[in-house]
Order: C-alpha cells, then structure tokens, then sequence
C-alpha cells in the first residue's frame, strides 16, 4: 500500500472532521463543551458511545490476543451486561440527581474537599495513561504504513495525530464529539464487517462454513476452569463487570455523554440499548481474531518467523499482527478499510478522552464556574492544549518501556489507578459513615502500593496465582478496608451527611 494513498486517505478523514467540527462548534458555550447543552437524543449518544468505548486496542489487540488467549476476552465482554445494569440503576439516578457536571463533585457533597480531589486526581491519571494507550496504537501503525517509508520520525507522527483531535475538539467540546464519533463509529463498524467478509472470501467461506471454522477452532474456546489461570472465566466475567463500573460509571469521560441526555430516563434508554450492541461487537472482533489467524496460516505465512512482528525480548507481538496482514497481505481496497477502521475506533476514543481530561480539570481543580464567559473559553482551550501535550509524553514514554499486549496494559494500569475510584464511591453508597477527609489521598496512594505489592509477588505468595484483570477488584478492596479504618459514624457529623 503506497504511503501517498494512506496519507491521502487521512487527511480526506480528517477534513471530514473537520468540517463537522465547524458545523456543530457555532455559537458553542461552556455548557455545550461539558455537556451538550443536555439536549442530546438518547439513540445519537448510545451509537457515538460505541466507538468511544471501544477504541484501537479493541480492533488490533482483541483479536490480536485470540492467539494465546482465545475467547477468554468474551467473559470480560459478557461481564460488562452486569456492570451496565449498576450504571443505569444505581449510579445513573444518583448523577442526575445531583445534576453533577462532574461527577466526582459527588465525593465533595459525601466526604469533602481532599475525597473529591483524590477522586479527580485519580481519574486524570486513569484517562490519560488510557487514552494514551490507545493514541499510541494508532500513532503506531500510522508509522508503520505511512511514516516510516517517508523517514519521519513516530515523535512527529504523535504529534500531528494529537495534534488533529485538538483542532476538531478545542471550541465545540461535546457538543461536536457527539457528532464526530456517529460519524466515526459508523466507519468503524463497517470496517470490522467488511474486514470479516474480505478475509472469509479470501478463505473460499460461505457464511455457514465461516461459523463452522470459527466454532471449531480451538482458539474459540471461552470456558476456562483453572482457578489460578489469568484466563479462568469467573475472573474474568467478574473484572468485566467492575471494569465496566469503573471505566464507564466512574469515569467522566463516558459519563459525560451520558450526563447530556435530556432525562434520566432517555440516558438509562440509552445505556440498556448499548449494552446488547457492545457485547456483539465484541463477538465480531473475536470472530476477526480467529479468521486472522486462519488467513495467515492459510497463505502459509509463519507469523513467528518474521522479525517485525517479535517483541523485543522474543515472542509474537500479537498487537502487530492484524496491522502487518493489512497493509502487506490484504488486497488494496481491504487494507484502506483497515486504516480507515483503526483511525475510526481510535479516534473516536481518543476525542472524547481529552475532552473529558479538560472538563475534569476546569470543573474540578480551576472551578471554572466562577469566571465570565470570556475567560472559561480562554481557560478551556489553554487547558485542552496542555492536556494535549501530557498524551505525548505518555506516549513517547511508554512507546521506549513496553513489552506487553496493549488490551493488557490498559486494564492493568486501569486496576492500579481506577481502584482508589471504585473504593471511594463504593464507600460513599454503600455506608453513611463519614471519612477523616485529610487521610483520604495518602490511603488511597498507599493501597495502590500495596496492591502493586501483592500482584508483583502473587506467584511465590499465592501458590502460583497470577492476577489478570481482576487487579482492580483487589486494589478497591484494598483502599475500600482502608476506607473503614479512616472512617467515623455519620451521627459524629450529622449536619454534614449527605443522603445517598
């Protein structure tokens, strides 16, 4: 695939952005940044949270992780249902309750001022170490197709595709995003089918043998009983779950959008129609996954033979798997799909993201409210630039230290830094006892080092067990014990509870 053609293909997507950007960016104010005006149909926001919710790790590392993982994954997807149904049920009504723009001002109502800070502190680190994950896959095959044929160096490529989500988000916020991500979730899900129908055509499968194949390999098996294994279904339908609880429902990114429903009922309409579409979706990447494996195989391709595709320390890099079939096997036409698929999905994520970092920091460390109208723009758009540049750093960072697959260094590092959340929240709903405000920051850091602790020595303390996912359930047990040492009746303080 020639590099002018990818390039060309990029920069037509992008003006596409671009020009929705400035249709929907006219007369935009903080409210429509932060929140849509809260005027945003219920069925527009559970389409555009698809792709946000999705991003490049799922369409490179999901199936690329069918290789030594095979349908582990769709035990984690199965778990999202039950963490879907506590957002709508339990957390969605308190929000709206509230009418929180952010929702970690909800700490500063139950707890006070160190909680709610904590709680925000926790989710800037959470979202931009995960959103810079997902902009590093994408920077990363961008490379690979396009920059690397060309000379240029990955710090430029980072640069200019952070650079992109900056000029459609920075003046209409949300309020664009909602549209930018329709549109990106539409070519997103297009490209996952088409990209399933040009590898099975290429296997000679109609789609009853491409069932058959794909329910007959061993790489689809879902069902793991070994307690110890990172791969044992309970564990991972239960992390699905909390991960779901924490990366949606406790994350502003993902609330946000669905803070900008017009009514708790069209936003709990939309989370209970999403949630059967995301597991599908979720299906469709395994499904690729299997058929990826099977094409190359197929072509007589020994994917372990080939030096580009190793880890550095030895080992199939399964992340580069589906990009390298793409750009160097697939048939022209099929390999634009999959760029324009990975820019879709990841951008879609990424957009909001950095949209969600600037609201969280204006709203909860600049108390943005306070100044005119004038000066939060001003404030806003300085703030978007900066958080721009923080994804960067992380990206360059973690791009000279990784050794791992990407859909498992998200959810690790989501284990370590979304935990202190799932602790917090937990405590505030399910008790009505009152915290010493001051300790709340160094119990929630000193049990994500002590969570680090266990999961670093896990296989000479534990028998052999090695934590996978389920690393957040420890770490918000953990911080939510801590929570209990660090707390007082509510009746020391009744002037000061807030009713749950």
């Amino acid at each position: 695939m020639s590099p002018t053609l990818v390039l060309s293909l990029v920069a037509g997507y992008f003006a596409v952005l671009i020009i929705i950007a400035v249709l929907t960016s006219r007369g935009a104010t903080s409210e429509s940044f932060f929140v849509a005006n809260r005027n945003a149909p219920w069925y527009m926001v559970a389409f555009a949270m698809i792709g946000t919710s999705l991003s490049g790790v799922t369409f490179i590392s999901v199936p690329g992780n069918v290789y030594g993982k095979s349908w582990s994954y769709l035990a984690v997807a199965m778990g999202f249902v039950a963490g879907y149904v506590v957002i709508g049920l339990v957390l969605m009504p308190l929000y709206y309750r509230l009418r929180l723009v952010s929702i970690y001002s909800y700490l500063d109502q139950r707890f006070g001022y160190w909680s709610y800070k904590t709680g925000a502190l926790f989710f800037l680190i959470s979202r931009s170490l995960g959103s810079a994950l997902r902009l590093y896959l994408v920077a990363g095959v961008l490379q690979l197709a396009v920059f690397d044929a060309m000379g240029v160096p990955f710090a430029v490529t980072v640069v200019v595709s952070i650079l992109f989500i900056y000029l459609y988000t920075f003046k209409g916020g949300l309020k664009t995003i909602l549209w930018t991500d329709t549109f990106q979730t539409l070519a997103m899900l297009s490209c996952v089918a088409l990209s399933i129908y040009f590898m099975a055509d290429a296997l000679n499968y109609s789609f009853a043998k491409l069932v058959g194949a794909v329910k007959d390999s061993p790489m689809s098996q879902v069902y793991f009983s070994d307690v110890r294994d990172d791969k044992f279904f309970w564990k991972q339908f239960a992390s699905g779950m909390f991960i779901t609880i924490v990366m949606t429902g406790l994350d502003q990114d993902l609330m946000q959008k669905n803070l900008s429903c017009r009514s708790l009922g069209e936003a709990q309409k939309n989370l209970f129609w999403f949630t059967p579409v995301i597991v599908c979706v979720n299906v469709l990447f395994l499904t690729l996954g299997v058929l990826m494996y099977q094409y190359a195989a197929a072509r007589g391709l020994h994917l372990t033979d080939l030096p580009q595709l190793l880890k550095l320390k030895g080992g199939l890099d399964t992340d580069k798997v589906f990009p390298y079939l793409a750009t160097t096997q697939f048939s022209l036409v099929a390999g634009i799909i999959f760029i324009l698929g990975i820019i879709a999905v990841t951008y879609a994520s990424a957009d909001s993201a950095l949209t969600a970092l600037t609201t969280s920091f204006c709203v909860d460390f600049l108390d943005i409210s306070k100044y005119s109208e004038k000066q939060q723009t001003r404030l806003r758009q300085f703030t978007h630039l900066g958080w721009s540049v923080v994804l960067i750093l992380i990206i360059l960072v973690f791009r000279a230290i990784n050794e791992q697959s990407l859909i498992d260094a998200v959810y690790k590092a989501a284990g370590f830094t979304y935990g202190p959340l799932l602790g917090l929240f937990s405590f505030g709903i399910l008790t009505q006892r009152r915290l010493r405000d001051g300790l709340v920051l160094p119990v929630c850091v000193a049990g994500v080092g002590l969570t680090w602790l266990i999961v670093s020595h896990s296989v000479e303390w534990l028998g052999g067990y090695k934590f996978g996912f389920e690393i957040l359930l420890l770490n918000g047990a953990l911080i939510y014990l801590s929570l209990l040492a660090i707390s007082r009746p509510a009746a020391v303080n009744p002037a000061a509870q807030t009713a749950v």
